[in-house]
């Protein structure tokens, strides 16, 4: 065996060890005292003592070629019969070993040692079913450590994938509300200082709060109300817009952002094309911890159902996805439609 080899083999051994040293010391411990409790009594203690200690030491034996050497190079590449086989001779070859060993701690003892010979049998089958209870637990470990990295995994994937769809939600909002405000600057419009500080508000409330998994309706919900003056403000009279809130606020958190997809929505592809008066109109209805949030807008009549279906953008197939990593089984979504209007509505139950 060269030494890179044993070099392997040295790290596999003192890594396997140090991870749950202590662990193991105690199992088998606890293993020693329970045998010297179930034979208290039989001989001396001293004797006992011995006895038991030698058996313990041979279990370790047979557990650890199992689980360092036959386990990995033989079970784990799925070579079952030869497994089976080495595991099975490695007992048989334990058993004489181990009985010559307690022939001769008998020596004082000629009954127990003519029963060592009478019980060869028994040695055999206690190795092999120690040996083999160890690849079950084995096996059941590596199982729940396999699905429990699989669960990391899978959350370290969503916070990833929840961060990037974020991501896109901010920047375009803020890239309408920029035109916006670029729009009246260019017209020299009073309601430009407004809108500024209006944004500056919610762009504190993005880059602070929104970094959580989850905030404070509360805070939420000051959010819609900016975003919707930043609306009033620029539409003027030509849309009613209306807001209102059913319910008391306490303590309940959302996730953040949650509601400016159906908003951007109604305002960039609902109202953008309306000539004459347009509308929407905005309920929260609060319950508990259940909220149900709907939206309704005027929806341009020279606009086709099926061009409509398509303008809604990557907003609100963000937020199905958000929905569905974010809420479980805790969220129920549907969207409708007349030749005059759009309607969404969000059931959610939300946490405290």
């Amino acid at each position: 065996m060269n030494k890179i080899a044993q070099s392997k083999i040295r790290h596999f051994f003192f890594s396997f060890l140090s991870k749950s040293l202590v662990g193991h010391v105690l199992f088998w411990l606890l293993v020693f005292l329970f045998l010297l409790l179930l034979n208290e009594g039989q001989w001396s203690f001293q004797l006992t003592f011995t006895v038991e200690l030698i058996n313990v030491l041979f279990f370790l034996i047979i557990v650890y070629f199992n689980l360092l050497y036959l386990i990995p190079n033989y079970l784990t590449d799925k070579k079952f019969i030869l497994y089976g086989a080495l595991l099975v001779v490695f007992a048989l070859l334990l058993a004489p070993i181990k009985i010559v060993i307690l022939y001769f701690v008998f020596s004082a003892y000629p009954e127990a040692q003519a029963a060592l010979i009478y019980d060869q049998v028994y040695f055999f089958l206690s190795h092999f079913v120690v040996a083999g209870s160890s690849t079950i637990f084995k096996i059941i470990s590596d199982w729940a450590r396999h699905q429990r990295e699989k669960k990391e995994l899978q959350t370290r994937s969503m916070q990833t994938e929840l961060q990037f769809l974020k991501s896109q939600i901010n920047p375009h909002f803020l890239f309408n509300t920029l035109n916006n405000l670029y729009a009246l600057t260019l017209k020299k419009s009073d309601k430009a200082p407004e809108i500024v500080i209006k944004l500056s508000e919610m762009m504190r409330y993005m880059l602070y709060d929104c970094n959580e998994k989850r905030v404070f309706l509360e805070k939420e919900l000051k959010y819609i109300e900016n975003y919707l003056d930043l609306e009033k403000l620029r539409q003027g009279k030509k849309v009613d817009i209306q807001f209102t809130l059913d319910g008391e606020v306490n303590k309940q958190k959302i996730a953040p952002l949650l509601f400016i997809p159906f908003l951007e929505n109604s305002f960039k592809h609902g109202l953008s094309n309306v000539l004459t008066h347009g509308y929407v109109h905005i309920l929260v209805k609060i319950e508990g911890d259940k909220l149900m949030f709907r939206i309704e807008n005027s929806k341009p009549e020279r606009i086709a159902s099926s061009e409509f279906k398509q303008v809604g953008g990557i907003g609100l197939v963000n937020l199905k996805r958000r929905l569905y990593l974010q809420y479980p089984d805790q969220h129920e979504l549907t969207i409708s439609e007349t030749p005059t209007h759009y309607t969404a509505t969000l059931h959610i139950t939300l946490s405290t």
